[in-house]
């Protein structure tokens, strides 16, 4: 467990605008920043961080919480997992206490995964380095490709030896359990049940995560033998989804939010010649089809996207089909071609920095502009090969889900595809009528709302829904005002906080998270502690942290100027603070007594005996005064 003077020097120095800023491409409005959420696909940023308050409120999805909350949300680390990961950022020593053994046995699978892969990567790394065989075969091959020593090390590249058993039985020797080897896909398992390695003779080519920490490895053989498959990759896992990682983008997203523009390239080589080539906004889909999972991570840092092909024909159009998905995103999309025969990697080394950043500037073209002159280059003059290259390019511009882009790119096509602009136009407004007749349809047949891909929100039954918001309330009060001091006629010298802990003494709470804050806060006050919010942004515990952010946070805020353009007065509820408190605590009280006496009359109804209904008679009674009073105390006090 990490020692609690470790996690407060953590907390201190956590910059949440710092560390959410590496994920999510953040812009400064006012007193806070936004962006767009990275747990929902949004056009509309709807994501905002307040330095101020340490906190993050996603309005699209509804999470919310401090820098560590984030962390877990969208990387599922677990909480100390993400403390160990901010304490890395900030070169802060972790100091822990040993763990029981039943935590020990309960260290989940994923961590398991990802220490193998690291052990795996550093022992890869070391036999390339450190070994006669990595050096000749490994470590030759690297710097033939050009790769400087500074490079290798970075990226962590390594070399498995050429031999069945080297890693399986190092890992085993170290400890490390057979389930991880063979689950990670480090290992294969023989029918006699021994194991041997699944990267022998390769060079390798670890994938790191968002995080920087190595999930899964590309292994490249050097062998010319046809029947040995030039790469063998992880396969998937529970650390490791394919179609959601980009190669190189740990190395990158500083760069691409720096430059505001993404390189997008095929091969391990290509992210690594162009990086050392100091091009740092450079990823790799790593061979397989972009997918819509890969273009979004690129999306939290950047709209734009420049795509670095060689010169195959082919595979340029394979390719096309996949663009597509890139302008659905509404990300804009330029395409660069290299001359035949060299890709990023070969020309990088050819020509340079200087001459690299020249050729793509010269040559960089919009992608619909792209596509428009390659399939008219191929349909030549067949009428009917023609008219099929007006329809796709048509289809790809109704994906551009902003009009006035899309409006630009019809004018453009207009005049290279020699057809009248207002025709393109009846075409695209077509194809964007039977799309979203088909969203329609399938809204109507699966009851689907257009907010299909966010969480489901529990239903809180109408019954219970007046008590949660009075509750919710309490808490909220608590939060912004519980460490005032109280200066009431009557009532002076204490603090907001225990006094309404002492007045809610005798009331139960009955929503979990609201009830188990009231009892954290209660635990602090009886050790003399008045907690502020971000003892509570900061809690272990998601629930809390929920509330607390929901009760904090507001998409809207009321601009400083507001008085001077409307001379419209917005009332404060720190203009009357006794009103406010008083109101929310006997407004609680009041409903909660009134639930007593519904229960009454119902036990009233079903008592049989005449001394049962004297006993509940008598409670219901003294019930109603109790309400009679606090009716009275809320008149006298609250309303005047």
């Amino acid at each position: 467990m990490i020692l609690k003077s470790t996690i407060d020097r953590i907390m201190e120095a956590t910059d949440i605008v710092e560390v959410i800023g590496e994920f999510v491409h953040l812009k400064k409005r006012g007193a806070n920043f936004i962006g767009l959420s990275p747990f929902v696909n949004e056009r509309t940023p709807s994501f905002t961080v307040s330095p101020a308050k340490g906190i993050f409120k996603d309005f699209s999805s509804g999470k919310g919480g401090s820098a560590i909350t984030f962390l877990m949300e969208l990387e599922k680390f677990t909480y100390p997992e993400a403390l160990k990961w901010l304490a890395k950022k900030y070169s802060i020593e972790v100091e822990e206490e040993a763990l029981s053994p039943e935590n020990q046995e309960a260290d989940n699978r994923r961590e398991s995964l990802m220490i193998v892969s690291g052990f795996a990567a550093k022992f890869f790394h070391e036999s390339l380095l450190d070994t006669d065989e990595g050096q000749a075969i490994g470590l030759s091959y690297f710097k033939e490709r050009g790769f400087s020593t500074e490079t290798i090390k970075k990226f962590e590249l390594g070399y498995s030896p050429d031999q069945w058993e080297a890693f399986s039985s190092k890992a085993l020797k170290e400890g490390y359990k057979e389930e991880f080897l063979l689950d990670s896909g480090l290992s294969v398992k023989r029918d006699n049940g021994t194991l041997y390695d699944r990267y022998r003779g390769r060079v390798m080519f670890p994938i790191h995560n968002f995080t920087g920490r190595v999930i899964a490895f590309g292994g490249r053989t050097l062998k010319t033998d046809k029947n040995v498959p030039k790469y063998v990759n992880s396969p998937e896992s529970e650390i490791y989804h394919k179609s959601n990682v980009l190669y190189g983008l740990y190395f990158a997203k500083k760069a691409i939010r720096d430059e505001d523009n993404c390189y997008l390239v095929e091969g391990y080589a290509d992210v690594i010649s162009v990086h050392q080539a100091d091009i740092e906004n450079v990823v790799a889909s790593s061979g397989t089809s972009l997918t819509v999972e890969q273009i979004r991570l690129i999306g939290r840092l950047t709209k734009n996207v420049t795509i670095l092909y060689d010169g195959d024909a082919a595979g340029i159009k394979a390719a096309l089909r996949g663009l597509d998905l890139i302008l659905e995103e509404g990300l804009n999309v330029k395409v660069v071609l290299f001359p035949d025969g060299h890709d990023p990697d070969s020309y990088v080394r050819l020509v340079g920095t200087a001459g690299f950043k020249k050729h793509i500037d010269d040559h960089k073209k919009d992608f619909i502009l792209f596509k428009t002159d390659l399939l008219l280059k191929e349909a030549g003059n067949d009428p009917i090969k023609k008219s099929e290259v007006i329809r796709d390019i048509v289809e790809s511009i109704a994906k551009i889900p902003d009009s006035i882009k899309a409006s630009v790119f019809i004018k453009e096509c207009s005049s290279l595809l020699q057809i009248d602009e207002r025709a393109l136009l009846s075409e695209l407004n077509k194809m964007r009528q039977a799309k979203a007749k088909r969203d329609g349809q399938q809204s109507a047949d699966k009851m689907i709302t257009p907010y299909e891909d966010y969480p489901v929100v529990e239903e809180i039954p109408q019954e219970h829904q007046e008590t949660y918001s009075q509750e919710k309330e309490i808490v909220r009060l608590l939060l912004l005002y519980g460490n005032k001091m109280i200066d009431w006629d009557g009532i002076a010298n204490t603090y907001i906080g225990p006094f309404m802990v002492a007045e809610l003494n005798d009331v139960e709470f009955e929503h979990p998270a609201s009830k188990e804050f009231i009892k954290l806060y209660s635990k602090e006050v009886e050790n003399g502690v008045l907690p502020e919010d971000q003892h509570f942004i900061h809690h272990p515990d998601k629930e809390i942290v929920d509330l607390v952010v929901t009760l904090l946070a507001t998409k809207y805020t009321l601009s400083e100027n507001w008085y001077e353009m409307h001379k419209i007065l917005v009332s404060d509820e720190q203009d009357n603070m006794k009103a406010t408190i008083l109101s929310a605590i006997f407004h609680l009280k009041k409903h909660k007594v009134g639930k007593m006496l519904e229960s009454l009359r119902n036990e009233l109804a079903k008592a049989e005996s005449p001394e049962d209904q004297d006993i509940l008679l008598t409670q219901y009674m003294r019930m109603k005064k109790v309400e009679k009073t606090i009716s009275d105390y809320l008149g006298s006090v609250i309303i005047k």
